[in-house]
């Protein structure tokens, strides 16, 4: 005997036995009742038999490899929307406050400038942040020698080229998009993931609150724009994978009908091709464009490659398919290396498309004074091999990065927010800028909602058990996306690191806690579905307010001191 076996939120595992098929713990949904296959103790009453005819149509392989299917009907639009304008409402308002350049914008607000004036990044004066938020921007002619590749900051130029780069409006706007059309994803794909509204509505709630991605929503830096295409990459795969399923089981039973019922052994073996995957070309181009805003999305892309594969295996396994390791390998694996990497690196090769149209960029001539040295190097552009010398530069100094900083944080620490990093802080005394008591404070500050970073620390490992003991897809997936946001900076222990840099997988953060949550809800069975749902709506109330009390520490507002102090409830959060 030979089994298939799924795992949530997929139906009952599928198996063969002598040709016949065996499917075990049948629903209402089945496609007609099956009869016992030989007399069984009552032990074994739960596996029943299904001719070949039944197993291999169209609607049975569906339900074996999509589940059930979900109507979210109009809420499944009303609810996502109504949190993506609550999120847009928080990262848009007051924009410009503060009107000067905060922490790292010094680099990236004044690159996209130089970007939208000459195509490439130029250098600029010492001190030159009052004068350039002042409306008076003057860069150097000389070529600046920047290590992120370049997408990030034409983002931020976007915004810049409509509301002009005199106010923080223009150097922010971008980000601010980009954060609340992640805050859109988030909940449509928790919607498609947990099949549930009201679980797609919790994890759009609590990302659109959630102060660390708000931070990041309202800064002119970079991060926040890979957070919003490893998102987005991870939406097309999910398309990709219910669209591969799909296909499978239409060309399984379209074999199987002309057959006389069930698809020909030599067909079984490996499975058939599932041809044009077009989601997963769209997620190539997203994780390409991922890794032209900065290279660590490279561990992304790694990662969902590797994970779409798998996907296609189970897949294939679900579906009887007797090599189905073998086949996710020649069938599926070779055409996703391809689509996820191919379609990725002319995706990221076309964000440099302003340094390769013009001559002054930083090392745009170098390969005019470095002649090939090998056959292979003949074959090569110049451009491109004075791109690929770039890289290498930017790679030596990304691992050689060990200057020391104020708010630099190590990877260790990021899973209990033992070191946010401050954007912004201002004190004043009484009467300065209206302070009404004795001393205040104005301070941006990329510190996340605790309740909500610390409980989606233990839902990580909730997901551990999850993963292993249910086989729960999304489980993995989730881990995998953890894993290349937060491990793989462990590769590089003396590198200098920020917190921030964990905006990559803060979605997934929130989407690894709306999974917990969903868990709770049906613990215990239906008789405790009602007091499950009420503390998953306190939990939820209790994070909103957490957030109510955080707001102005996240946005620059004045406070009293002691109101401020207040809310740094570790000394390393100072």
């Amino acid at each position: 005997m030979r089994c298939a076996r799924t795992s949530p939120p997929d139906p009952a595992p599928a198996c063969t036995y002598d040709g016949r098929v065996l499917q075990s713990t049948p629903t209402a949904q089945s496609v007609q009742p099956m009869q016992p296959a030989h007399p069984a103790p009552a032990t074994s009453t739960r596996r029943w038999l299904s001719t070949p005819a039944v197993a291999y149509t169209d609607a049975a392989l569906r339900l074996r490899l999509l589940g059930e299917r979900f109507h979210p009907g109009h809420w499944g639009w009303i609810v996502p929307l109504a949190v993506t304008v609550l999120a847009g409402v928080l990262r848009l308002i007051r924009l410009d406050h503060p009107h000067q350049l905060i922490f790292d914008e010094t680099y990236y607000v004044k690159d996209a400038f130089t970007l939208l004036q000459s195509g490439v990044e130029m250098n600029w004066p010492e001190d030159h942040n009052e004068q350039f938020a002042a409306g008076n921007p003057q860069p150097e002619n000389t070529p600046e020698y920047v290590v992120h590749p370049p997408l990030g900051k034409w983002l931020i130029a976007l915004g810049m080229a409509v509301f002009g780069a005199d106010n923080g409006t223009g150097w922010r706007f971008s980000a601010a998009v980009a954060g609340t059309l992640s805050v859109l994803l988030t909940a449509l794909i928790a919607q498609r993931l947990f099949r549930s509204v009201f679980l797609g509505g919790i994890a759009g709630l609590l990302l659109a609150v959630e102060g660390h991605h708000l931070v990041m929503s309202r800064t002119g830096l970079l991060d926040i724009f890979l957070s919003f295409f490893v998102l987005a990459a991870f939406g097309a795969l999910l398309l990709d994978r219910a669209d591969g399923r799909r296909r499978l089981a239409d060309r399984l039973a379209a074999a199987a009908a002309r057959h006389g019922g069930a698809p020909p052994s030599s067909l079984l073996r490996y499975g058939p091709w599932l041809g044009w995957r077009p989601w997963r070309l769209v997620a190539g181009a997203l994780l390409g464009a991922a890794c032209g805003v900065k290279l660590s999305g490279l561990a992304f892309m790694a990662v969902f490659g590797l994970m779409t594969v798998l996907w296609d295996m189970n897949a294939r396994r679900v579906a009887g398919i007797r090599h189905w390791v073998r086949a996710g390998v020649t069938h599926d694996g070779l055409y996703a290396f391809v689509a996820v990497v191919g379609v990725g690196a002319l995706t990221y090769l076309a964000t440099w498309t302003g340094w390769l149209v013009t001559g002054n960029g930083y090392n745009r001539q170098w390969h005019a004074t470095h002649p090939p040295q090998s056959w292979w190097e003949h074959l090569v552009p110049g451009p491109l091999r004075s791109l690929g010398d770039y890289h290498r530069q930017s790679t030596q100094f990304h691992g050689d990065l060990s200057s020391g900083h104020d708010y630099a944080s190590n990877p260790w620490t990021w899973p209990f927010m033992g070191r946010p990093t401050s954007f912004y802080y201002e004190g004043y005394d009484d009467g300065a800028n209206g302070c009404p008591v004795d001393t205040c404070s104005a301070a941006i500050t990329d510190l996340a909602n605790p309740l909500i970073w610390w409980a989606g620390t233990l839902a990580v490992l909730v997901l551990v058990f999850l993963w292993l003991g249910r086989r729960d897809w999304r489980a993995g997936a989730f881990l995998g996306v953890y894993a290349a946001g937060q491990l793989v900076w462990f590769l590089w222990p003396e590198r200098t690191m920020f917190f921030f840099y964990t905006i990559a997988y803060t979605p997934f953060l929130v989407l690894a806690l709306t999974l917990c949550l969903g868990a709770l809800m049906h613990f215990g069975g239906p008789a405790n579905r009602r007091r499950n749902t009420v503390l998953v709506l306190a939990f939820v109330a209790v994070a909103v307010a957490a957030s109510a009390f955080f707001m102005p520490v996240w946005t620059g507002e004045m406070i009293p001191y002691d109101q401020w102090r207040l809310r740094m409830w570790m000394s390393s959060w100072i």
